[in-house]
């Protein structure tokens, strides 16, 4: 991978971390729930619960990718970015492109199925 590509990884991957950080208080705050549970319908009682459930899932999945993500910014450091870590082939600039975090190229990820 040439240091351009890395580079432009870099702030891709960057830019996916400040997202999800500049996202993660207005998801904290919606998986909390209303507060005013007791004061509200029954049918309203049950939307609210179930966005509530939607945002802790959303949640928990941007937890997940800003891990992921961290963990891709840790693999540049190291210099072992963008290489398969079942086989260690190089994973395609496309693949990346699309999935920054990726760890598997796609004959391994397909194996995994």
């Amino acid at each position: 991978m040439t240091e351009l590509e890395l580079l432009k990884f870099r702030k891709q991957i960057e830019e996916g971390i400040e997202e999800i950080l500049r996202r993660m208080p207005f998801l904290k705050e919606e998986a909390r729930g209303n507060p005013y549970s007791c004061s509200i319908g029954k049918v309203s009682w049950m939307d609210s619960q179930n966005d509530k459930g939607i945002s802790e899932q959303l949640l928990r999945e941007s937890k997940l990718r800003l891990e992921k993500l961290r963990n891709a910014m840790m693999r540049i450091e190291n210099g072992t970015y963008g290489i398969c870590i079942r086989c260690g082939n190089a994973i395609p600039p496309g693949r990346l492109e699309i999935i920054p975090e990726v760890l598997l190229c796609l004959s391994c990820a397909e194996k995994k199925k």
